[in-house]
Protein backbone atom coordinates (compact mmCIF):
# COMPACT_ATOMS: atom_id res chain seq x y z
CA UNK A 1 0.00 0.00 0.00
CA UNK A 2 1.49 3.51 -0.72
CA UNK A 3 1.65 6.35 1.72
CA UNK A 4 -0.79 7.72 3.92
CA UNK A 5 -2.54 11.01 3.72
CA UNK A 6 -2.91 12.72 6.85
CA UNK A 7 -5.85 14.59 7.24
CA UNK A 8 -6.59 17.12 9.87
CA UNK A 9 -10.87 17.16 10.13
CA UNK A 10 -12.71 20.21 11.96
CA UNK A 11 -16.36 19.36 13.55
CA UNK A 12 -17.31 22.67 14.23
CA UNK A 13 -20.17 22.98 16.48
CA UNK A 14 -21.77 26.22 17.05
CA UNK A 15 -23.10 26.95 20.51
CA UNK A 16 -26.96 25.61 18.94
CA UNK A 17 -25.41 22.67 18.63
CA UNK A 18 -25.35 23.01 14.60
CA UNK A 19 -22.26 21.78 12.44
CA UNK A 20 -20.59 23.06 9.30
CA UNK A 21 -20.19 20.98 6.29
CA UNK A 22 -19.14 22.30 3.14
CA UNK A 23 -19.40 20.59 -0.20
CA UNK A 24 -15.74 19.41 -2.24
CA UNK A 25 -15.30 21.28 -5.26
CA UNK A 26 -16.14 19.27 -8.36
CA UNK A 27 -12.28 18.63 -9.78
CA UNK A 28 -11.61 17.70 -6.52
CA UNK A 29 -11.33 13.67 -5.80
CA UNK A 30 -14.95 13.04 -4.44
CA UNK A 31 -15.88 16.13 -5.98
CA UNK A 32 -19.61 17.82 -5.30
CA UNK A 33 -19.38 15.47 -1.63
CA UNK A 34 -20.10 17.29 1.39
CA UNK A 35 -16.91 17.20 4.20
CA UNK A 36 -16.35 18.45 7.10
CA UNK A 37 -13.48 21.15 6.49
CA UNK A 38 -10.08 20.79 6.77
CA UNK A 39 -7.17 19.47 5.01
CA UNK A 40 -3.50 17.69 4.82
CA UNK A 41 -0.79 17.90 7.63
CA UNK A 42 2.16 19.50 6.26
CA UNK A 43 5.72 18.31 7.23
CA UNK A 44 7.10 19.92 10.82
CA UNK A 45 2.88 21.00 11.49
CA UNK A 46 1.32 19.09 14.34
CA UNK A 47 -2.41 18.18 13.86
CA UNK A 48 -3.71 21.46 15.92
CA UNK A 49 -1.78 23.46 13.75
CA UNK A 50 -2.95 22.06 10.49
CA UNK A 51 -6.64 22.06 11.74
CA UNK A 52 -6.51 25.69 12.65
CA UNK A 53 -4.28 27.25 9.40
CA UNK A 54 -6.72 24.50 7.16
CA UNK A 55 -9.91 26.18 8.43
CA UNK A 56 -8.38 29.76 8.83
CA UNK A 57 -7.82 29.08 4.87
CA UNK A 58 -10.88 27.37 3.85
CA UNK A 59 -13.54 29.05 5.88
CA UNK A 60 -12.52 31.83 7.86
CA UNK A 61 -12.48 31.19 11.21
CA UNK A 62 -10.07 31.38 13.96
CA UNK A 63 -9.81 28.34 16.18
CA UNK A 64 -9.66 28.96 19.60
CA UNK A 65 -10.49 25.31 21.23
CA UNK A 66 -9.95 21.98 20.36
CA UNK A 67 -10.98 18.61 21.67
CA UNK A 68 -10.16 14.93 19.67
CA UNK A 69 -12.74 13.18 18.32
CA UNK A 70 -11.93 10.28 16.57
CA UNK A 71 -9.13 8.88 14.31
CA UNK A 72 -10.50 7.10 11.02
CA UNK A 73 -8.28 5.20 8.64
CA UNK A 74 -9.72 4.41 4.65
CA UNK A 75 -8.05 3.29 2.03
CA UNK A 76 -9.78 3.91 -1.39
CA UNK A 77 -8.49 2.45 -4.76
CA UNK A 78 -6.60 5.59 -5.26
CA UNK A 79 -5.08 6.48 -1.95
CA UNK A 80 -5.41 6.08 2.06
CA UNK A 81 -6.29 8.91 4.49
CA UNK A 82 -6.33 8.72 8.34
CA UNK A 83 -9.00 11.57 9.19
CA UNK A 84 -7.14 13.10 12.39
CA UNK A 85 -10.95 15.05 13.34
CA UNK A 86 -10.83 16.95 16.22
CA UNK A 87 -13.94 19.09 17.59
CA UNK A 88 -13.73 22.55 17.28
CA UNK A 89 -15.51 23.53 20.36
CA UNK A 90 -14.40 27.83 20.05
CA UNK A 91 -13.98 29.92 18.01
CA UNK A 92 -14.13 33.80 15.97
CA UNK A 93 -15.37 34.67 12.88
CA UNK A 94 -18.30 33.77 10.59
CA UNK A 95 -17.77 30.81 8.58
CA UNK A 96 -17.90 31.38 4.95
CA UNK A 97 -16.66 29.35 1.94
CA UNK A 98 -13.62 31.07 0.89
CA UNK A 99 -12.27 28.34 -1.91
CA UNK A 100 -16.02 28.93 -3.71
CA UNK A 101 -17.06 25.83 -1.71
CA UNK A 102 -20.73 26.14 -0.49
CA UNK A 103 -20.83 25.87 3.29
CA UNK A 104 -24.27 25.13 5.49
CA UNK A 105 -24.99 24.41 9.47
CA UNK A 106 -26.87 21.02 9.72
CA UNK A 107 -28.30 19.21 12.75
CA UNK A 108 -26.55 16.42 13.99
CA UNK A 109 -29.82 14.54 13.16
CA UNK A 110 -29.75 15.49 9.29
CA UNK A 111 -26.18 14.50 8.71
CA UNK A 112 -27.67 11.66 7.09
CA UNK A 113 -29.35 13.85 4.14
CA UNK A 114 -26.02 14.66 2.68
CA UNK A 115 -23.85 12.41 0.36
CA UNK A 116 -20.16 12.58 2.17
CA UNK A 117 -16.96 10.50 1.23
CA UNK A 118 -17.31 6.68 2.38
CA UNK A 119 -14.74 7.58 4.64
CA UNK A 120 -16.36 10.45 6.34
CA UNK A 121 -19.05 7.87 7.63
CA UNK A 122 -17.00 7.02 10.54
CA UNK A 123 -16.91 10.82 11.70
CA UNK A 124 -20.73 10.80 11.29
CA UNK A 125 -20.88 7.84 13.68
CA UNK A 126 -18.25 9.41 16.21
CA UNK A 127 -20.34 12.63 16.40
CA UNK A 128 -23.62 10.29 17.15
CA UNK A 129 -22.53 8.73 19.66
CA UNK A 130 -20.77 11.62 20.92
CA UNK A 131 -24.12 13.67 20.90
CA UNK A 132 -26.34 10.11 21.85
CA UNK A 133 -28.04 10.69 19.27
CA UNK A 134 -30.07 8.91 16.18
Amino acid sequence: MGKVVHVAVGVVRRKDGKILIARRPEHLHMGGRWEFPGGKVEAGETVQQALTRELREEVAIEVTGLSPLTKIRHTYAEKTVLLDTWWVTEFRGEAKGLEGQQTTWVEVVDLNSYQFPDANQGIIQAIREAENCC
